[in-house]
């Protein structure tokens, strides 16, 4: 194995980070009315004095139907002094800070995003679950508008980067992908006609952008059931999303509303997941469905390499590696492959200061056992492993350590 590159200086577009290790965009659930909290602040800035190279505000919605979430960030200019405050902090504990920008789609509920959720075609989000409207023209030209708009905000904010999320089944993605994109007209059919929205957004994004702001897209390599992209059309995505001129890309999978557990692997602990609902008919339809709707998927360290690969036999651009990264030895082995930075989020959240225990202390290893817990109450509470939660009931700790032990 060659010398690591792992705390190296790596140049993202127009921003150097002081290694190559960036906290993933994980849903914190940590926006109370939507807006940036103490909680928020103290978690990024734990990470970014832990070490890290540049870290992700996570699923920021760029218009208020955007909105999955109670305690999601609304990127509004309501909240733009607070998120400066944040960067500040962030940026004194010497790591470079990034926000996500996307719009949910059709994974909403009207009381969350202020009318029936939108998306490229009509139809019905059983996971949400609702009935989810058709996007027009205009409203579809409005949206790539907001996301140039957000990411002005965002430098307004301090930001150093934006990633713009275009997958896991939200709205970029659900343009892309034939499983939700039934449209007979100019954004519909062919994938030429399906990357149409994604290329209005980067428009918007890039000019937005200007010479001073990096620019990373998060992007599936594969949906992860039968009838939704595979790699073939992912790599052409993905040299589209090259030719206009973002700075990397972040690879992924998965589609929140068909194969939720494909963009984490591992089990959903449902028993946790419903002891913090609040509202009754979705806590009971989760214990009655929950086991067929969202289905685990074996985890393996490292799950979307080899295929992360292939991408990287095709592109020039830089490419950020993510997914179930907790050991060393596996996350010098993704630089061996010639990425130039990794991605995480899960062993951040199980131990913010990773990244200097692993160069200051020589840790090889992340103790996060991906439970998902963390996932499971993030949906209600907020983005907390158990090993910081004190008096959990005995039936969550049996259901964590079943898991951790598959």
């Amino acid at each position: 194995m060659s010398v690591s590159k792992l705390f190296t200086p790596v140049k993202i577009g127009p921003v150097e980070l002081r290694n190559r290790t960036i906290r993933a965009a994980a849903f914190e659930s940590m926006c109370k009315a939507n807006s940036p909290t103490q909680e928020l602040e103290d978690y990024h800035v734990s990470v970014a004095e832990g070490g890290i190279g540049m870290t992700t505000i996570a699923y920021a919605a760029v218009t208020r139907n955007g909105l999955s979430f109670e305690k999601q960030l609304w990127m509004r200019p309501e909240v733009v002094d607070r998120l400066k405050i944040i960067t500040d902090k962030i940026h004194q504990a010497g790591a470079k800070a990034s926000i996500q920008l996307g719009h949910c789609g059709n994974m909403s509920h009207k009381s969350v995003a202020g009318e029936l959720p939108v998306s490229a075609s009509n139809g019905f989000n059983l996971y949400s679950p609702t009935f989810v409207r058709k996007l027009r023209e205009d409203e579809i030209e409005q949206i790539a508008s907001a996301f140039g708009e957000a990411v002005r905000l965002a430098r307004k904010a301090g930001f150093d980067a934006v990633e713009i999320h275009a997958g896991h089944g939200y709205l970029i993605s659900q343009f892309l992908s034939p499983y939700t994109n039934k449209r007979k007209d100019k954004f519909g059919g062919t994938l030429e006609n399906r990357m149409r929205f994604m290329r209005m957004v980067m428009h918007e994004v890039m000019q937005a952008a200007g010479d001073d702001m990096a620019v990373l897209v998060k992007t599936n390599m594969r949906d992860g059931f039968k009838g939704g992209i595979e790699i073939d059309e992912a790599i052409e995505i993905a040299k589209e999303l090259e030719r206009l001129g973002a700075h990397a890309l972040v690879l992924s999978g998965g589609f929140v509303s068909r194969a939720p557990m494909y963009v984490m692997h591992g089990a959903m602990p449902l028993k946790a997941m419903t002891y913090y609902m609040n509202v009754w008919w979705l806590k009971l339809g989760v214990k009655l469905g929950g086991r067929f709707v969202i289905r685990p998927v074996k985890f393996r360290e490292a799950y979307f390499l080899e295929d992360a690969k292939k991408f990287r036999k095709e592109l020039k651009i830089p490419l950020v590696y993510v997914g179930g990264l907790v050991d060393r030895e596996k996350i010098d082995e993704v630089f061996d492959a010639g990425f130039e930075c990794v991605a995480m989020a899960r062993a951040l959240v199980h131990m913010p200061d990773f990244v200097n225990r692993m160069k200051n202390d020589g840790l090889k290893r992340c103790g996060c056992r991906h439970s998902n817990y963390c996932i499971a109450r993030m949906y209600t509470l907020d983005m907390k492993c158990h090993e910081c939660v004190e008096n959990l009931p005995k039936k969550l700790i049996r259901e964590i350590e079943k898991l951790q032990n598959e």
